[in-house]
């Protein structure tokens, strides 16, 4: 078996930058003298390059256009290499992995992307032990030579998850992502453990690229005694062809004549709606109360278990994809890539 080939490419973030030891500044990365500054990755039989996505941005600054960016990256590559790295800043990292779980569907190698909560250069950076270990998962195949990931997914401390079932828990720890509806992919501790029924495979033949993506949704989250006039030019499909709601619990809503109507006249309109929980564990299950019942009556789509993070992507995805409101709601509904439990 020839040794992997993996291509890192660096978006930005803290895990690019190391102090200036003439002015104690933090500055980019120099991913040109990457083995100079990890000499583990010498113990590593990987042919290893590196690609910077132009100048380095805060991940708050990510965006579709730059989604697309990774995605092109990756498909034009995808022939040249047994495994990807992606290096990107933690604060969106879970939508950047949502996004490309529906950008490049159909993989059969591994999309790792990770970061750190230090940056590489301080000595107590978690940023070498993740990005070692996201190469070497990267690499990794099974006895047959075919790739152990085959999709997009995000390491952080010692953990893999799958790309559009997580999101960052934490500002401050080293373990700052969960994915609290689904399965860890693998665990790295003296060895790494790969979960191979968590793992997904798709049915696709061949990778396919698509980053049309549709961003003209909205995000609305719910809170007791919310007033229904500042948010109603959201549900206005002249300007916001989907909208996403965070309601309570198993997706539960205030009791409100006014509310109802302006889902109802939206959705006449041909405005999409689905209905996800602001909780960070459990589903949507709509008429399991009484205040959930409106949205069943209404046909609202439920979100069941899916992240915030993916259903972003999912509707920007869906959108982009058709402009046809019937075949949008019915591909809302179905697990595309492994993003919801149906």
């Amino acid at each position: 078996m020839k040794n992997p080939q993996v291509l890192i490419i660096y978006t930005g973030g803290t895990i690019g930058m190391i102090n200036d030891p003439e002015t104690g500044a933090l500055k980019p990365f120099d991913f040109e003298s990457l083995y100079a500054s990890i000499p583990e990755l010498k113990q590593f039989d990987y042919k290893i390059d590196t690609f910077s996505l132009g100048e380095p941005i805060d991940s708050s600054d990510m965006n579709p256009k730059l989604w697309g960016d990774i995605a092109t990256t990756i498909f034009d590559n995808y022939a040249n290499y047994d495994g990807f790295v992606v290096l990107h800043g933690t604060d969106t990292m879970a939508f950047t992995t949502a996004a490309l779980s529906f950008m490049l569907q159909g993989l059969k190698k591994p999309v790792i992307f990770t970061g750190s909560q230090l940056p590489i250069g301080q000595i107590r950076t978690d940023g070498k032990e993740n990005l070692i270990t996201a190469i070497e998962l990267a690499g990794m195949s099974d006895s047959s030579g075919k790739p152990n990931i085959q999709e997009v997914a995000l390491y952080f401390e010692f953990q893999l998850y799958r790309g559009n079932r997580v999101s960052k828990v934490s500002t401050f720890n080293f373990e700052a992502f969960k994915s609290y509806n689904y399965p860890l992919l693998a665990q790295a501790g003296t060895n790494i453990k790969v979960h191979h029924n968590s793992l997904y495979r798709s049915q696709k033949e061949e990778v396919k690229l698509f980053t049309d993506f549709n961003a003209n949704i909205a995000l609305v989250k719910l809170f007791p005694g919310m007033p229904i006039g500042p948010i109603k030019s959201m549900f206005d499909v002249n300007k916001v062809e989907g909208v996403i709601l965070e309601t309570f619990g198993n997706g539960n809503s205030f009791s409100s004549v006014e509310f109802e109507k302006m889902i109802s006249d939206y959705m006449e309109s041909g405005g999409i709606v689905m209905n996800i929980t602001q909780c960070t564990q459990g589903n949507v299950v709509l008429g399991l109360y009484e205040t959930s019942i409106h949205f069943k009556r209404l046909e609202v789509i439920s979100g069941r278990d899916i992240s915030t993070e993916a259903a972003v992507a999912k509707m920007m995805y869906v959108l982009g994809l058709t402009h046809d409101q019937k075949e949008r709601i019915q591909l809302l509904t179905e697990n595309i890539c492994g993003e919801v439990t149906i």
